[in-house]
């Protein structure tokens, strides 16, 4: 098995609101880009960082992120190929597995957290082996 390790983390606010769309199977994909910044002793910037969630990740960024927001995330480094205009490109992207939100958005009123209901916490205990 190999050593090597691909992760990547980023704290930062959302540039726009996430864009979710259903691939043609019907899973859930979610874009957004945020806005990361950087500081060292003599400047500061910022980094730019594309990234795609899936699935159940994907409804939940959707439904309570927006421009703004400030989310913590982690997943893998991406790059894939395509052709436009009988160019080929590559687009860089972070594949997420893992989001904490960490702030809203100025000016937003924060959404209710979302409440499990007992029965389905009972379910989730009963399947634990231990």
């Amino acid at each position: 098995m190999s050593q090597d390790l691909n992760r990547c983390e980023f704290i930062g606010r959302l540039v726009k609101d996430p864009e979710l769309r259903h691939s043609a199977n019907g899973i859930a994909i979610c874009n957004v880009t945020l806005a990361c910044g950087w500081k060292t002793k003599d400047k500061d910037g910022t980094e730019y960082v594309r990234v795609v969630a899936y699935q159940r990740l994907a409804e939940v960024i959707a439904e309570y992120m927006k421009k703004g927001s400030q989310m913590f995330v982690s997943g893998r480094q991406s790059t894939r190929k395509y052709e436009q205009d009988g160019q080929t490109k590559y687009s860089t992207e972070v594949i997420a597995d893992f989001m904490q939100m960490l702030a809203h958005a100025k000016g937003s009123e924060a959404k209710e957290p979302v409440k499990i209901p007992p029965k389905a916490i009972a379910q989730i205990e009963d399947d634990i082996p231990f």
